[in-house]
């Protein structure tokens, strides 16, 4: 449970505060904006709001444009040929009314689930559902003739918003209401911003050719660079993407915690950066005033915050792709609990951790096929939720 959540919303969403509200009119304009989650969309009832959060792995920026080799560099994250357009970053946020209790909710970015849409696939890894779809609608806008960079580069990007928005719509059964899209140069930028965040690590890790992660134990004050490497991380790690997550559910801690007591909230130069960071590295939905949103966050008492992630059945390789066999009754289940909605009723048995997996395309054999197995692993917790140690105050420390 972590106290101050409004603090950690803000800084990672919009990094507005009673600054950003003097400027209201300039820092709401500044946001490009998004119509990915459609105007016929269902939406929470009773003034609950559920916020998606997305954290797109690309080197490049809104108009397609890769981003400078020295900021490449620093993000030791390749090329903006590498990384594609994958939503490695999932986390659904529970607001209730009453503002009492506040659930986010990661959603493990290898979960196999279905798609729609997307010629020549039935089913992907759910940060895929992004990048796919991008694919896709930009190569039928070349066929039809378009060839302006900017304006493929555009209606991609908002297709992969709407396809995202839909797979994990689809997955946890959950209305979402608003989301914000952030970039992976976001995490680094916002790093830079407060000066570095503190971490704080179970055991010494290492990830020279992938990350560029290689820390030792303990707590520890992390550059920009640092940061991104630490929140990137997934090779060397036991439990890999699901340590990841526990990873940046601890960054945002830490991000919160540094915004309260580092006086950023009160030193309107260090705003004014931050709010330049959300303006060059933020996509929201349509019609999400941030103003107003965060005025309502600071007028309530601080309401806890719990993390959790996904549960998964196992790890499995399907067409030569890692991916996370998951129950999507299960997870509808979990997240009704969770967010307070109506229990969905299962007319099924809930599946073994050996059910077949669904069927995928072969460009081997140019047809369809049944997820044959290559090789499995059991994950470490199979069929249950992961919940952050995070406490009040102090930084979590983690694999």
């Amino acid at each position: 449970m972590v106290k101050g959540f409004a603090a950690l919303l803000s800084a990672v969403v919009v990094m507005v505060t009673a600054y950003g509200w003097s400027t209201a009119g300039s820092f709401d304009a500044g946001f490009l904006r998004s119509y990915a989650i459609g105007e016929d969309a269902p939406h929470s009832l009773g003034g609950d709001i559920n916020i998606l959060l997305i954290g797109l792995d690309t080197r490049r920026d809104h108009n397609g444009d890769e981003l400078s080799p020295e900021i490449l560099e620093q993000l030791h994250a390749g090329d903006g040929d590498e990384g594609g357009y994958n939503a490695n970053t999932l986390i659904l946020v529970h607001i209730p009314a009453a503002m009492d209790k506040i659930v986010a909710v990661s959603i493990p970015r290898d979960d196999y689930v279905p798609v729609s849409g997307i010629p020549g696939y039935t089913h992907a890894k759910i940060k895929e559902a992004y990048g796919l779809k991008k694919a896709a609608v930009q190569d039928q806008m070349m066929d039809d003739g378009v060839t302006d960079r900017r304006e493929l580069e555009q209606a991609g990007r908002e297709a992969g918003r709407a396809s995202i928005v839909a797979a994990v719509r689809d997955l946890t059964g959950a209305p979402i209401d608003r989301f914000a899209e952030v970039t992976l140069a976001g995490f680094y930028d916002l790093a830079d911003a407060l000066g570095g965040v503190e971490v704080c690590l179970n055991k010494p890790v290492k990830d020279s050719e992938f990350s560029g992660a290689d820390f030792p134990a303990g707590r520890q004050h992390l550059d920009p660079a640092q940061a991104l490497a630490f929140v990137r991380q997934r090779h060397g790690l036991e439990n890999g993407d699901l340590d990841r997550t526990h990873r940046q559910q601890a960054f945002l801690t830490s991000v919160a915690r540094q915004l309260r007591s580092a006086g950023t909230l009160t030193d309107p130069g260090k705003l004014s950066a931050l709010m330049d960071v959300a303006h060059r590295n933020i996509v929201l939905s349509d019609g999400w005033n941030m103003t107003d949103f965060v005025r309502t966050l600071g007028t309530t008492d601080d309401p806890e915050v719990e993390f959790r992630t996904l549960p998964v059945l196992r790890y499995d390789v399907i067409n030569g792709q890692s991916v996370n066999i998951v129950d999507k009754q299960a997870i509808r289940r979990e997240i009704a609990i969770a967010f307070g909605l109506p229990v969905p009723t299962s007319t099924t048995q809930r599946s073994s951790s050996r059910t077949s997996a669904p069927p995928t395309w072969s460009e081997k054999t140019g047809g369809w096929q049944t997820g044959a197995t290559t090789s499995v692993r059991e994950t470490p917790d199979v069929g249950k939720p992961v919940r952050s140690d995070i406490t009040s105050g102090q930084v979590p420390c983690v694999n």
